[in-house]
């Protein structure tokens, strides 16, 4: 298990930052160290974002691709910002990297949302349910049934054993993955090949109304989640020692848990499931930014994430001309790294 097993803050700084005591000297090392990679990211995300939207061109088709490719550069930040965040966030209150939202069993619940909604209410209604107060419900439902699970399994006698509300969130996902299979089987053939589309994420149908919505809700979880910057830099030296130091431990796993479930849902309600876009772009950004600090280690996710991204779409959508879906490219890395990651565990 990838985890902080020092037990003070000196001894977690990156063997490449000096280990001095002066703390200020340090927070200037590392601010030194972190903005060439920040200017370099911003600048790649920029680019992209430019050759994304301006490649191909023409007077003719000004309008019309402008009126697409605009829309998916802002769902590309939105997702990429969301995603990057709450497995940052998620992994630090695991004290685990390979864990990510999805272990949760959110995407799982985000299909069996869609699928109780073409069995009962039909395809016609599924395909016109996508206005900004839809979405809020259907945010809202996978927020609190997932915040629900925590808040329950912080009440009970593992309290604070948050392996524990892993283990439940992955016990949930599978029920979650077992009903929807069940009810899939039941629904009509004709009709579950709309619903089949929904099940893989994708930046190409996107609802320009569900972005300004989608855009408040992470920009205000966002701000709730910079106040707790320090705590989480904290929690990073583990349970014992962050209750030492003052960290109200409960209370702040279950904010951030929140938060975590909050972010994860508004990006698979927004695009749908992409289950290894986390895990992906976290190590990127640990590898870039070697430090505990989470005020250098979330934007430097987000901007990773928003590169990838778009990357993949001028991959997808420019060079491989639609044949493969960003989302089976994202799995198929994301679970190649995701079993290198368990191997390299396991000779550990």
């Amino acid at each position: 298990m990838y985890s902080w097993p020092c037990s003070s803050i000196e001894k977690r700084m990156p063997d490449s930052i000096p280990h001095q005591k002066d703390d200020a000297f340090r927070n200037a090392a590392v601010r030194h160290r972190a903005f060439p990679a920040f200017l370099i990211l911003g600048l790649l995300c920029v680019g992209l974002a430019l050759v994304y939207v301006f490649q191909g061109m023409t007077p003719e088709t000004w309008d019309f691709n402008m009126a697409r490719r605009i829309p998916i550069v802002i769902a590309l930040v939105l997702v990429g910002t969301a995603v990057g965040l709450s497995s940052v966030v998620f992994q630090t209150i695991t004290t685990n990297y390979i864990l990510t939202p999805s272990v949760m069993g959110l995407d799982n619940l985000y299909v069996l949302l869609q699928t109780l909604v073409l069995y009962f209410v039909g395809s016609t209604q599924l395909t016109t349910m996508q206005s900004p107060l839809c979405f809020m419900g259907a945010l809202l439902l996978m927020v609190c049934v997932s915040t629900g699970i925590f808040f329950y399994m912080f009440r009970g006698q593992n309290g604070g054993n948050i392996y524990f509300v892993v283990l439940v969130g992955m016990i949930f996902g599978i029920t979650f993955g077992g009903l929807s299979n069940f009810m899939q089987v039941l629904i009509d053939p004709s009709e579950f090949a709309i619903l089949e589309g929904r099940l893989f994420a994708s930046f190409n149908r996107i609802n320009e109304e569900l972005l300004f919505t989608a855009g408040l809700v992470i920009a205000a979880t966002v701000i709730w989640l910079v106040c707790d910057l320090r705590k989480l830099d904290v929690l990073t030296l583990g349970r014992s020692t962050a209750i030492t130091l003052g960290v109200n431990y409960k209370w702040v796993v279950l904010r951030s848990l929140m938060i975590v479930s909050i972010l994860a849902s508004a990006s698979t309600v927004l695009v749908g499931p992409v289950t290894f876009l986390g895990i992906l772009i976290v190590s990127i950004a640990r590898f870039i930014f070697p430090t505990y600090r989470h005020i250098v280690l979330m934007p430097g996710t987000a901007l990773v994430g928003v590169a990838a991204l778009t990357f993949g779409m001028l991959l997808t959508e420019r060079w491989l001309n639609f044949s493969v879906p960003l989302s089976v490219i994202i799995n198929f890395v994301g679970g190649v790294y995701f079993i290198y990651l368990i191997m390299k565990i396991k000779r550990i």
